[in-house]
């Protein structure tokens, strides 16, 4: 018996030692003074005991004293070199060439240098304090996770062999097949060019072209993913980090693509296994290896009971996941969702079927090579 339950729609996202105190040597007693006489009158003779005695002592009495153990008090100049000494060797001292710890984007450089690859998103790493377009990308792993460095470091290095093995900038040169995949994605950007403040990029995923050849476009796993990692990269090329000259932050990053997944003509209700699949995959690689690069999901054309779900949904997530993805029974709305957009004029720009009155995806967009 068929599914007839709501299936989520295919690319919903649910993101030294111390010291020892030096010992004081006791000095040896003093001779002992010279008795007088008894027709002679007693001479007066120094002898320090401490640098506390004000008075020179008698002989008779400095030669009692000399024939007593000489017990040598502490002064009060070198009271606090004792307690001090205490203390250094009770608290082992700071090793002197100790460094301070790296900074969390140092530390993710160091990760990076210790990788045999050494690209990503192709920008070729290089030291963050010098090169900007590295810092973008360390500093979107940092974001991705909340600043915890471990974290980081593990899904950089994640990307870093992932890439290797994967090669997806030769993806985007690869021609896939025109049966296969035609009108199933574009990529567009708006606005000045020369200014990524002023500028947006969407990436379009048109599921409804797919609508009578599923099997055919779903049914190999590997193929279909490799063609969406050709357009994931193909928009971030069209972000152009490699020219950036403005470090990001963890508020203030310019460098994110809307992302548009139209369902025209596509049934919720039965979803193949094949779709099923794809979908899993294609969100685990993207969240994986492509952190900070969405900036806000648009499902359009989708039953209004998916958009029931949609909002259900976000009851249960993080806010700031919760902000990006918006479900719309009419695609022909979506122009209106950009009117405070930073491109002036960004809703007219779009294509007159999201409501808009730029030219049409297949005239205006570009998309993966076709064979």
């Amino acid at each position: 018996m068929a599914d007839n339950k709501p299936q989520a729609p295919l690319g919903a996202e649910t993101q030294p030692s111390a010291e020892t105190a030096p010992s004081t040597t006791a000095e040896a007693p003093a001779a002992p003074a010279p008795v007088p006489a008894a027709d002679e009158k007693p001479v007066p003779v120094s002898t320090e005991t401490s640098a506390s005695a004000a008075e020179p002592t008698p002989a008779p009495e400095a030669a009692a004293a000399a024939a007593a153990p000489k017990v040598e008090e502490p002064t009060s100049a070198s009271a606090p070199a004792a307690e001090a000494n205490k203390d250094e060797a009770a608290e082992p001292a700071p090793a002197e060439d100790t460094a301070p710890e790296a900074s969390p984007i140092q530390q993710l450089w160091a990760a990076a240098k210790a990788h045999s690859h050494s690209e990503i998103w192709g920008v070729t790493l290089a030291d963050p304090e010098s090169h900007v377009p590295s810092q973008i990308v360390f500093q979107k792993y940092l974001n991705a996770n909340d600043g915890d460095v471990p974290k980081a470091v593990d899904q950089l290095t994640k990307t870093l062999t992932w890439r290797a093995q994967a090669k997806p900038l030769e993806l985007v040169t690869k021609a896939f097949s025109k049966d296969k995949f035609a009108g199933l994605g574009y990529v567009t950007s708006y606005g000045d060019a020369a200014d990524q403040q002023k500028r947006e990029v969407f990436t379009w995923n048109i599921y409804g072209a797919a609508a009578k050849r599923m099997s055919e476009t779903f049914g190999n796993l590997d193929e279909f993913i490799e063609w969406r990692v050709a357009l994931q990269e193909l928009g971030i090329q069209t972000l152009n980090i490699g020219a950036a000259t403005q470090p990001i932050t963890a508020t203030e990053d310019a460098y994110k693509i809307y992302q548009v997944h139209d369902y025209q003509s596509i049934s919720f209700l039965r979803q193949s296994a094949e779709v099923k699949a794809a979908s899993t995959k294609t969100i685990a690689v993207l969240a994986q290896n492509y952190p900070e690069l969405l900036k806000e999901k648009f499902f359009v054309n989708v039953p209004a009971i998916m958009g029931f779900m949609y909002g259900f949904m976000k009851l249960f997530v993080a806010t700031k996941t919760a902000k990006k993805f918006h479900p719309m029974t009419y695609g022909s709305g979506l122009a209106k969702e950009f009117a405070d957009a930073s491109v002036e004029g960004l809703g007219e720009k779009l294509p007159q079927a999201y409501g808009g009155k730029g030219g049409d995806l297949a005239a205006e967009g570009k998309t993966t090579e076709l064979a």
